[in-house]
Order: C-alpha cells, then structure tokens, then sequence
C-alpha cells in the first residue's frame, strides 16, 4: 500500500487561480487521466463560466497525503426561475463527481451537501453521464447522443444511415466548403446569434467563444462551412481524450435547404476520425424536440443523463419544462437582430440550468 492510501482521505478546496498553479496542475493531472471525466471538469471550463458569467466557483477534491482521487466542480448561481442552486456546472451538458473510488466518491458528496447548505442553497445538482450515485434522487430531463467512429473516414461514412448521406452529398453538390480556424469566429457569431433568434432563444455572449479558444488550446476548434465565399453555418467543437462534441452550432435559415447541418456535422466527424477521436458525442437534447428528431435520424440511440439532487432546502427536486411555444419564445423572434445580440447576453446569464 502507498504512503498516500495510508494517509486519510479528505475533501478540500482546491486552491485556484493565478498563485494556485499547483492545485489546478494536479487538478488537471487526474482529469486527464479519469476515464469519467468530461471536458467540463477541465479547469479551462471552470475559468469560462467565472470570467464570462461570474459565478462563484467551489471546486472539491477528495486527497489523500498529495494523490487525488476525486473530484468535484460546482458553482454558486443564482437564476431568474431557480433561485440560488449549486451547479455542477452551469452551462454544460455533463458535470459531477469524477472519479470511481467509492470512498472519495461519500466524502465529495457530504462535501456537496456542505456546500450547498453554507449557500443556503435549494439544491446541488451533479449531472452525472458516468457512475449515478444509488439512493439520490434522480431525473432525466435530457439524453445524450453518442457513438463509436471508425479509424477509417469511410467506414465511417457507410455506417451513416443512407439518407443522411444522401444529404451529405447534397451540401457538397450545392457547394457547401468546409474550413477549419478561429479567424472566422466573427462570420460564425453572427450566423449564431441569427440562428438563436430563429429558435426565440438569446445568443451568448461572442466572448464566450473567445474565452473557450483561449482556455482550451487544442481542445477546442471551430469549423465554419461557406457558400458562394458566405459563412452560412459552423460548429465550435470541444475535445476530450478520445471524445469529440460539437457543442455550439449554427446555420442561416435560408441555408438549411442545402444541408449544410449534414454537411457540417460530417466534417466534424470526418476529421475526428483522422485526428484519432474514437467517440462522436452529439450532446444533449430533451425528448421531442427538433435535436432529438435529428440526431435519431443520423443512427444515434439516446442515452439518459441522470440529473442527481442533493437536497438542500428543498424537499423535491426541480421540475424540467421545454420552453417550446412559450409566449416568451415567440415574442423572441419577433426581435430585432440587434436587440437579440444586445439583450441576450445578460438574459441567459441568468438562464444557466442548461
């Protein structure tokens, strides 16, 4: 037995920011190595939602003597329709304890609770995509869509359901032309914030695009798809071990006739396969929904994401609603473009459930 599993394991606050760089290497260091983990454990994901919408972070680690063996991101947040809750994390399909060692795994929960009761919180909730804890009460809002890519591009490719090619091929007959590189971030928050109002939803932030460029590196790209030398779609994609997710995309309504979403997404994949990604996560989406429909036209299964609630002030936990067809919706894409791009922002920074 090593000198570490001989120490107590205990729980602390991991020292963060810029005198802290041990902590957060060593932070790191077992997120990269955890096969639970997700991109939103990454310290990069916890210095976006701080600088871009300022919530207060409570990053747990389970040690013993200098070997971690858990860890657990949350934030304090305090929302429009939740009121003051405790997110593990804000803004992001997956979060959670990460690590296996079931010992750790108690400690990080009482940690939570701790948390959430220093807070006066309602609730802690842990969006686990791995390992749910037994005997906390669960929901599934939302199912991720996830599969196995082929090494090989074109193996791939056939696995794809034959209509789905058919609009691939589609896109690439209307001239659809694919390009990878941030120099077109602009063309792309423009094309997005056209989209989100197309759906009577607010836009992010662009700096939250540029604060994912510059806080995941490599782990992050952008890939944009022209028409007649226009941006008329693209996807920011994030990178995880052997994971690739496109997770904010976009497209102009008046494009979508060409298919240019089964056009980018497949050079999504397609590059994913050659850059050795072996997984295609396709993220998250609640049952019903256009995203839903479409992501199970391209062969994928759904699979719950168990939503974990460590009640605090609460006695149940929230209820999920799509907000498809609310007044509010509609109202929304009746909205000026610039109104959208200038109200947005501080509208969905109090919307951070999902």
């Amino acid at each position: 037995m090593s000198r570490a599993r001989e120490e107590a394991l205990r729980v602390e606050v991991c020292r963060l920011g810029s005198n802290a760089a041990a902590g957060e290497s060593a932070w790191d260091r077992f997120v990269d190595a955890s096969p639970d983990a997700t991109p939103f454990h990454r310290i990069a994901w916890k210095r976006v939602v701080e600088s871009v919408f300022g919530h207060t972070p409570h990053y747990l680690v389970a040690i013993a003597g200098d070997e971690v063996r858990g860890v657990l991101p949350l934030f304090d947040v305090r929302g429009l329709r939740s009121g003051r809750v405790v997110l593990s994390v804000p803004h992001a399909t997956y979060g959670g304890i990460c690590g296996t060692d079931p010992e750790a795994v108690t400690l990080l929960h009482d940690a939570a609770r701790g948390v959430g009761e220093r807070l006066h919180a309602r609730y802690v909730e842990l969006r686990q995509l791995f390992h749910p804890e037994p005997g906390l009460p669960t929901l599934s809002p939302f199912a991720t869509f996830t599969k196995a890519l082929d090494a090989d591009p074109d193996a791939t490719f056939r696995a794809i359901p034959s209509k789905r090619r058919n609009m691939i091929r589609k896109g690439a007959r209307c001239g659809l032309v694919a390009h990878r590189g941030w120099e077109a971030l602009g063309e792309f928050y423009e094309v997005y914030a056209i989209h989100r109002r197309s759906l009577g939803a607010p836009p992010f932030p662009r700096r939250l695009f540029e604060a994912i460029r510059d806080g995941f590196g490599a782990g992050a790209d952008l890939l944009t798809v022209r028409h007649d030398g226009r941006v008329v779609g693209g996807v920011l994609s994030l990178f995880h071990r052997d994971r690739a997710m496109p997770y904010y995309s976009a497209s102009l309504p008046a494009a979508r006739a060409r298919a240019v979403s089964d056009f980018m997404y497949w050079e999504v994949m397609r590059s994913a396969c050659l850059a050795g990604y072996r997984v295609f996560d396709f993220g998250q989406s609640h049952e019903g929904s256009g995203t839903w429909a479409f992501k199970r036209l391209w062969g994928f299964v759904p699979e719950p994401i168990a939503h974990q609630y460590v009640l605090v002030r609460d006695r149940e936990p929230p209820t999920h609603q799509p907000s498809d067809g609310h007044p509010l919706v509609e109202l929304w894409k009746l909205l000026p473009l610039t109104l959208t791009k200038w109200l947005g922002p501080p509208v969905i920074r109090w919307l951070p459930l999902h």
